[in-house]
């Protein structure tokens, strides 16, 4: 799933057209669909058994040993404040890359990577669906769908990589 994805990005290219286009992966998180910018997303994979780590913040799961490399998981809806969720076949971890170091983060459901128009985008409300707008980066409107483009680096504040690095 996360290859056929990664190979829709390389399937055209947005100077074709002459638009300014956002390439987005999509999730969901309850019955909200959020999107992050292709290029910090590394890979998508199934929900695998996560280590604790002690004393790590409330919304870091902990971490997985991913080919040898220990990657912290961090729970958006936990750091999003939304309520828990049990796992199921859909939920995915999305490994993102964030200033060098990897970063996984639990969400329901993987939807699909989105090539859309810069200008159908627009600044978040105060608040958006019960997600702090400070993490927003901006709302996309499309035909009856409203996508939450996330702030990937506001999401994780520079004090909470410091505990993601420790956790890791």
């Amino acid at each position: 799933m996360a290859e056929d994805m990664m190979d829709q990005v390389e399937s055209g290219d947005a100077s074709e057209t002459g638009e300014d286009l956002l390439q987005l992966v999509s999730f969901k998180i309850g019955e909200e669909e959020f999107g992050v910018d292709i290029l910090n997303v590394r890979e998508i994979n199934r929900m695998v058994e996560i280590t604790r780590v002690p004393k790590s913040p409330e919304y870091v799961e902990g971490v997985i040993n991913l080919r040898g490399k220990v990657i912290p998981i961090v729970s958006l809806r936990k750091r999003m404040g939304m309520p828990e969720k049990e796992q199921d076949k859909d939920t995915r971890i999305v490994v993102v890359e964030l200033e060098d170091q990897l970063i996984g983060f639990v969400v329901d459901a993987v939807s699909e990577v989105l090539r859309i128009p810069r200008n159908i985008t627009e600044p978040p409300p105060e608040t958006a669906s019960g997600v702090d707008a400070e993490y927003i980066t901006s709302i996309a409107k499309m035909d009856e769908r409203l996508l939450i483009l996330l702030n990937l680096n506001r999401l994780l504040a520079f004090g909470d990589r410091e505990v993601l690095k420790e956790a890791a």
